[in-house]
């Protein structure tokens, strides 16, 4: 079983679908988390699932530097440390490329790039400062590897993540700051629901939606399970795994 007892975590996005399925896991394996989202009380209705003695919430947008700032000192003035961090806050607004906007493309790099990057920012600098290392998670996409149609926002705004991952993790490599990244597929999220809506295009989504699994699972791959994914490469064990983007996709990928 994967540890991480006495452990201090931040995951954004943590209101609901992966970011609260990757908040139970990691607290599951032993840490506490602090948790944040930008839909008022949702990341405090997490917390409240998990228990006051080993969560703590806030409401925060991850595109305001002042509200990562926040949320890092939350999670030190409640736990007293900071041992991790889970980038998986997104958006996704589909549109065909050729009428994609610049609004619709900057409004994704905002969320599902930028604030990645200032989020692993905010917990290397403390780490750096604090004298000691930590793990840091970014959640991409199979769809930053491949791409699909009507996404391009999203899919090249995930391919950045991967990249930026990579990157972190060789120039951070020497304050002791690993950085993987996980590019999932088919999870039974709200943001599998609002693809499949688009796609239905005003018609019935449950066939569509229906259709949407996972490689050879033949299902969704559940939010928890994606947790116990990141809560892996939270933990020691993972040292050895860096700088990676690691496919949770049921098989759908060949790499």
């Amino acid at each position: 079983m994967t540890s991480l007892s006495g452990r201090v975590v931040v995951v954004t996005g943590a209101g609901r679908g992966m970011g609260a399925g990757i908040a139970e896991a990691v607290v599951d394996a032993g840490a506490s988390v602090a948790l944040v989202d930008v839909i008022a009380g949702s990341a405090e209705q997490t917390a409240e699932r998990l228990g006051a003695a080993r969560a703590v919430a806030l409401t925060g947008d991850v595109t305001v530097d002042d509200d990562i700032t926040r949320t890092l000192a939350v999670a030190l003035e409640r736990f007293g440390r900071l041992d991790g961090w889970v980038n998986n806050a997104g958006v996704i607004e589909m549109a065909p490329a050729i009428e994609t906007t610049r609004s619709n493309f900057e409004a994704h790099f905002a969320v599902n790039t930028t604030a990645v990057l200032r989020c692993c920012q905010a917990a290397a600098s403390h780490w750096r400062s604090a004298g000691h290392g930590g793990a840091i998670v970014n959640i991409a996409s199979y769809a930053g590897k491949v791409g699909y149609p009507d996404m391009i926002s999203y899919n090249v705004s995930k391919a950045g993540v991967i990249n930026l991952t990579r990157n972190l993790a060789h120039e951070w490599a020497r304050f002791g700051v690993n950085v993987n990244c996980l590019c999932p597929s088919g999870v039974d999220t709200p943001m599998l629901d609002a693809v499949a809506s688009y796609l239905a295009a005003g018609g019935d989504p449950a066939p569509i939606r229906a259709s949407m699994n996972a490689g050879d699972l033949g299902r969704n791959i559940t939010p928890l399970e994606i947790g116990r994914v990141v809560a892996f490469l939270l933990s020691d064990d993972a040292r050895a795994i860096r700088g990676q983007a690691i496919s949770v996709d049921g098989g759908d990928s060949p790499y």
